[in-house]
């Protein structure tokens, strides 16, 4: 366990479990629990320790959700794991690169990727609500193979943070699915993702084992909370959430990299 104190301990639990619901509803919960590692870790910690450590949280949050989607959500599973299995060798070859990052230049990066983010749910309120069309021809289900798969997958092995969002809006998009089934369908894909990062960052040895068991906990109990909380009611009022996580992480991670 690195040496933090109870306080941050307890606010990196909380927000592994508020990033577990976020992550199961319309995805990005790496938006909340990735910039929080940042910030909590001692700033003598490599940055490829929050990413390591991060995987290991997000894998359980994510299983927990993918199975609680697939009981009850109209998931075409075999499609999901061959683009998981994509996914899977692109987050690999992603957190090869990722080893050698440093905050300075991570924290930049996430920050324009918040609001890259925070900009497409703003201006499309209403992508993914339509319901789907019904079964992907081959074009689209090797465009998202390749999009989805190895494209999402090398971002989120190589930086993380909102691979659950690019999934859902990649799936929509490309796929024609309705936002709930997408958040689905992300699940198990990003089950495969994280697997691989993970992989490479234990090989890597960049992990810190302890504290991510104990915000895992948490992550899986806001990750099955979070797809109860979809198949109920929808993403629309979660997008509100969403934002104001986005720019409050935003203005503080700006205020760390140039004010403090």
């Amino acid at each position: 366990m690195p040496d933090i104190s109870l306080t941050t301990l307890v606010v990196l639990c909380l927000a592994a479990l508020a990033a577990g619901w976020i992550d199961a509803v319309v995805g990005g919960g790496g938006l909340l629990l990735l910039p929080a590692l940042l910030l909590g870790l001692p700033s003598s910690t490599p940055a490829a320790y929050a990413l390591g450590t991060n995987k290991a949280v997000a894998i359980v949050g994510t299983s927990g959700a993918a199975v609680t989607y697939a009981r009850k959500a109209p998931v075409d599973v075999r499609l999901a794991v061959r683009i998981g299995l994509a996914a899977l060798a692109g987050s690999s070859a992603g957190a090869f690169f990722a080893a050698g990052m440093s905050t300075e230049v991570l924290k930049p990066v996430i920050m324009v990727v918040l609001l890259a983010v925070a900009a497409f749910v703003i201006l499309r309120p209403a992508f993914g609500t339509a319901p789907a069309t019904g079964p992907a021809g081959r074009r689209r289900v090797f465009a998202a193979i390749g999009l989805a798969g190895l494209g999402v997958g090398f971002y989120d092995g190589l930086i993380g943070p909102g691979t659950g969002t690019f999934l859902v809006l990649t799936l929509t998009a490309v796929l024609h699915l309705d936002l709930v089934t997408a958040s689905a369908t992300a699940k198990i894909v990003n089950c495969c993702t994280n697997a691989g990062a993970l992989a490479t960052f234990a090989w890597q040895g960049t992990v810190l084992w302890q504290l991510a068991g104990l915000m895992a906990v948490f992550n899986l109990a806001g990750g099955m909370l979070g797809a109860h909380t979809a198949l109920k009611k929808g993403s629309g009022f979660v997008r509100v959430v969403l934002l104001t996580v986005v720019f409050a992480l935003v203005t503080k991670m700006a205020y760390e990299q140039w004010l403090a």
